[in-house]
C-alpha cells in the first residue's frame, strides 16, 4: 500500500517511518523546504530515541520518502494521513488554521479516490469540517474521510506505535475502515482495533489526555496534603496504584504537567464542553491545579534558598518536559529557568538534549557542560526533569562543588535519608525529610 502523511513534526515523521519500517511505501510531505531538505539527508530535526536509525533504515529500503510537493504525493496515495500541529488558541480552543489549509489543498489536488485520514488531535466535528472543505473543492471526486488518534509519549513513540494499547479509528464507511485495518494489521497484531464513528474517535484523544492530566493534578494536590501531614506522597502513590483499578502510572509527584499535548488537550476539551454547553469540572479542576503546583514550586525554591533569588547562583539539571525528548513546549522546568532569570538569579543549566533551543528561548541562560559543572559554586540545585544520568549522581562530589549544599528534588529522585547523610540541605515534593523505609 502507498500512503502519505502530511506533516513531518513529531506524530507525523514517526508515524511515517514506523509504517514504512512494517513494509508501506510511505511519502513524508512538508511545506517547510528546509526541513525536507534536512530529511533528505537523514537529518531528524528533533530527539526522539530510536527515530534516527528507523529514518535511516526506511530511506535505504527506499519505502520512505520526502517532499515539499503535496499534489505528487496525493496522487501515488489510497491512504493521507494530516499530521499537522493544532496548537491551542487564547480562548483555549484548537487552532485549526494548519488542518483547514492541508484540507483545501488536498481538495484542490484530489484526483481520485483516497481516505484521508486526521491524525492531529482535533475537537469533535473537524473530521465533517474536512469532509466540507475537500467537498467543495472537489465535489465530483469520491473520497472517505477518517480519525485515527496518535498514542505516542515522547521518548517512547516508536515502542508505542509498535506496540499500541489499541488503534482507533473512526469513520462512516465500511470501505474506509476495512482499508485502515488492513494497513493497520501488521501492527495491531492481538491488540484491540476500535472501529467507531468520527465524533467518539476524535473525542477519545481528548478524553483520555484529560484523564491521565487529572491522575497527576490530584497526586500532586495530595502532595501538599502530605506535607502538611508529615506523610510520604510516594509511598501514598504506590499504595493506590498496587490497586488494578488505579493503578501506577500518572502518580508521580513533580512540579506539573506540560509538553505538547496534555495543557493544550485540556483546554481543548473544556472549551468543546462549553460550546456544546456543558461544564468539564474535572478538567477544569485539574488545570487549575496544575497551575497551583507550578505556583507552590516556585514558594519551595524561594524557601529553600532563604527567602530570595537576587544574585544567588543556581543551578538547574534539566529543561525538558520529560526525559528523552528535546520538546520544550509547556515544560515545568523551562518555565521555572525564566522565573529564576526573573527573580534575579545567577543561573546555569544542564540538559542533555535540550540546550539549543533554549539557548534561542532565554538569552540571559548560562549552560554548563554537565551536571557538576552546573554545581560548581551553587547557593542552590534545583533538579527539574528527571534523566536517568541525574538519577545517580556523585553526591560526595556535588557538595564539595557547591557554595552552599541546599537541593531542590521536584522529581522525587533521591532518597531524602541518603541527601541528609551526604549533608544536604534537601527539599522534595510531598514527603518527610526523614525519608520512609518501603518493603517490595
Amino acid at each position: 500500500m502507498n500512503i502519505s502523511v502530511i506533516g513531518t513534526g513529531y506524530v507525523g515523521l514517526v508515524t511515517g517511518t514506523c509504517f514504512a519500517d512494517y513494509g508501506v511505501n510511505v511519502i513524508c510531505v512538508d511545506k517547510d523546504e528546509d526541513r525536507i531538505a534536512r530529511l533528505e539527508k537523514g537529518d531528524v530535526p528533533f530527539y526522539e530515541p530510536g527515530l534516527t536509525e528507523l529514518v535511516h533504515k526506511g530511506m535505504r529500503a527506499e519505502r520512505l520518502t520526502f517532499t515539499t510537493d503535496l499534489a505528487a504525493a496525493l496522487n501515488r496515495s489510497l491512504v493521507v494521513f494530516i499530521a499537522v500541529g493544532t496548537p491551542a488558541a487564547p480562548d483555549g480552543r484548537a487552532d485549526l488554521r494548519y488542518i483547514d489549509e492541508v484540507a483545501d489543498q488536498i481538495g484542490r489536488h484530489l484526483d481520485g479516490y483516497k481516505v484521508i485520514v486526521t491524525k492531529s488531535t482535533v475537537p469533535v466535528g473537524t473530521g465533517r469540517r474536512i469532509q466540507r472543505t475537500i467537498a467543495a473543492q472537489a465535489p465530483a471526486v469520491r473520497f472517505d474521510v477518517a480519525s485515527n488518534p496518535e498514542f505516542l509519549r515522547e521518548g517512547s513513540a516508536i515502542e508505542d506505535f509498535m506496540r499500541p494499547n489499541r488503534v482507533v479509528v473512526g469513520t462512516d464507511t465500511c470501505h474506509a475502515t476495512a482499508i485502515l485495518h488492513d494497513l493497520y494489521r501488521p501492527v495491531i497484531g492481538d491488540m484491540p482495533f476500535i472501529a467507531t464513528d468520527l465524533a467518539t474517535s476524535e473525542l477519545i484523544k481528548y478524553a483520555s489526555n484529560a484523564f491521565l492530566a487529572t491522575k497527576i493534578s490530584f497526586i500532586n494536590e495530595l502532595s501538599q496534603l502530605c506535607e502538611e501531614l508529615h506523610a510520604d506522597v510516594q509511598t501514598v502513590a504506590r499504595g493506590m496504584g498496587l490497586d488494578r483499578r488505579i493503578g501506577p502510572d500518572f502518580l508521580h509527584a513533580g512540579p506539573g504537567y506540560g509538553g505538547s499535548c496534555f495543557p493544550k488537550d485540556v483546554l481543548a476539551l473544556i472549551a468543546t464542553a462549553r460550546d456544546a454547553n456543558c461544564s468539564m469540572r474535572i478538567a477544569e479542576a485539574a488545570a487549575e491545579a496544575n497551575t497551583r503546583q507550578h505556583t507552590r514550586m516556585r514558594e519551595k525554591i524561594l524557601t529553600a534558598a532563604g527567602g530570595g533569588l537576587q544574585g544567588k547562583r543556581v543551578g538547574l539539571l534539566g529543561l525538558t518536559f520529560k526525559p528523552d525528548t528535546n520538546d520544550l513546549r509547556e515544560s515545568p522546568a523551562l518555565a521555572l529557568a525564566r522565573w529564576l532569570l526573573e527573580e534575579g538569579a545567577d543561573l546555569c543549566a544542564y540538559d542533555p538534549a535540550g540546550m539549543d533551543e533554549a539557548g534561542r528561548l532565554l538569552m540571559d541562560l548560562q549552560f554548563g557542560a554537565d551536571a557538576y559543572a552546573v554545581a560548581e559554586d551553587a547557593d542552590l540545585l534545583v533538579l527539574g526533569t528527571e534523566w536517568n544520568q541525574f538519577r545517580n549522581l556523585d553526591l560526595s562530589r556535588l557538595h564539595g562543588s557547591m557554595r552552599s549544599p541546599v537541593f531542590v528534588d521536584l522529581r522525587n529522585v533521591y532518597d531524602p535519608s541518603r541527601m541528609a547523610d551526604a549533608g544536604f540541605t534537601y527539599w522534595s515534593v510531598g514527603r518527610s525529610q526523614a525519608g520512609a523505609c518501603v518493603t517490595t
